[in-house]
């Protein structure tokens, strides 16, 4: 156990000083000062979008081997030592359009460009080009998606007890998880990699479908949600946490989570308006609440809600009958389930991902020590009633929902004619 702890100990020391390490300015080695740290950012070919912050750093120490362990407590120290800096002026370009904008009081920069021509094909990661204004100006690089012309859909989805087990808030539990238990299924819920692998990659094999991602955690667990993906294999995407800035560009300040999150949506169902989303969440505080209220907004435009089931709370219910009236009004569906394998085969049912993909899904389901499946409820809105407020039965809904209280439900709530995802072009 001592040896284990103290592996997983270099492991995490390791990832928490890759941001040091990786500084872009002259807070690496040598003289000490300003650092960029730009974020993983997503766009279309109108616009595209980037967060990043501006730290001040102490320098390094030339010549010395960053993999000792000595070396990586000492950059600790400089991480736990380095300040944010309010009003450093931040040029970028990207495609023919550029920008200057300035840190807020946090040290963050937000970065907003429409390019006039892609630098590329659209379906990779592009390069920003960042500059730091400074005595010796400080370039640097960022990075934004751009999905390819194939894709078919937008997913978005929580992180916190959706992709992986509570926790992503606290760093030691977090930190203990990631790097020294052995179990990953213990930080990652079975099955979900398989099955976010498999709607970026939709039932074509290589649509390139977006995964945008939510927390909410703080921007400092932002290398160590990065290890997690790579990991378990999770697709890589933009990761936007819903603490510490405020979502709106034009309301910075800070709000409610449930505003944050809101916000984020309305903004990804704007820019990506000629694709159709598919949302995921759990069914804990905040996301049945948030996605009923956008799909109450945006009817025909989320194409599948799907909820992780990771309580018997009955306090809940009410909640998650209101969305999926909500869903059924909308022509969409709406899939409560405690594992990742009743979504994947929703998923592949309305031409999501493949059936093959489903596979995939159960056998990384099944490695993995989890409670009995509980039999799927399926609730369908009655004939004619889908535009009524009555579309779908509550007492059905709560009534599927609590079962015996002993395994988290399964509920799939459908309307008469559910949505499938359109034919891709030939």
């Amino acid at each position: 156990m001592a040896s284990r702890v103290r592996r997983g100990a270099t492991k995490a020391l390791r990832v928490l000083t890759r941001p040091v390490r990786r500084a872009q300015g002259h807070g690496g080695t040598g003289l000490g000062g300003l650092v960029v740290e730009p974020y993983r950012g997503y766009g279309s070919r109108d616009e595209i979008f980037m967060i990043g912050r501006v730290f001040r750093q102490s320098p390094g120490i030339p010549g010395e081997d960053p993999d000792s362990v000595r070396a990586q407590w000492r950059d600790l120290r400089r991480r736990i030592a380095r300040r944010t800096v309010a009003g450093a002026a931040i040029t970028a370009r990207f495609g023919g359009d550029a920008t200057r904008v300035e840190t807020d009081r946090d040290g963050y920069f937000r970065l907003r460009l429409h390019p006039r021509d892609l630098p590329g094909q659209p379906g990779a990661w592009h390069p920003v080009d960042l500059v730091l204004e400074d005595t010796t100006p400080i370039p640097a690089e960022g990075a934004v998606f751009i999905p390819p012309d194939g894709c078919r859909c937008v997913v978005i989805s929580d992180i916190d007890d959706t992709v992986m087990h509570t926790g992503v808030a606290n760093k030691l539990k977090m930190l203990w998880r990631l790097f020294v238990e052995d179990a990953d299924s213990r930080v990652a819920f079975p099955g979900v990699a398989a099955l976010y692998r498999a709607l970026h990659a939709g039932a074509g094999g290589s649509e390139g479908n977006p995964m945008l991602y939510v927390s909410r955690a703080p921007w400092g667990l932002y290398e160590m949600l990065s290890e997690f993906f790579q990991r378990h294999g999770i697709p890589v995407g933009p990761v936007l946490f819903l603490r510490e800035w405020g979502l709106s560009w034009t309301h910075p300040l800070p709000r409610r989570a449930t505003d944050h999150k809101q916000a984020l949506i309305r903004h990804m169902l704007s820019l990506y308006r000629d694709l159709p989303f598919v949302l995921i969440g759990d069914s804990g505080q905040h996301d049945p609440e948030v996605y009923a209220q956008i799909v109450e907004e945006h009817p025909g435009r989320v194409l599948a809600v799907y909820i992780r089931n990771v309580s018997n709370d009955a306090a809940r219910v009410e909640e998650i009958v209101r969305l999926a009236g909500a869903v059924a009004r909308a022509g969409s569906s709406l899939v409560l389930a405690a594992d990742s394998v009743a979504m994947a085969e929703h998923a592949a049912g309305i031409g999501l991902i493949t059936a093959d993909a489903v596979a995939r899904v159960a056998d990384e389901h099944a490695g993995a020590d989890t409670p009995p499946r509980r039999e799927t409820a399926r609730i369908t809105a009655e004939p004619g009633e889908t535009t009524s407020e009555t579309a779908i039965s509550p007492d059905a809904v709560a009534d599927a929902l609590v079962g015996d209280g002993t395994v988290p439900a399964t509920v799939v709530v459908e309307p008469e004619r559910p949505a499938s995802l359109p034919r891709a072009a030939l």
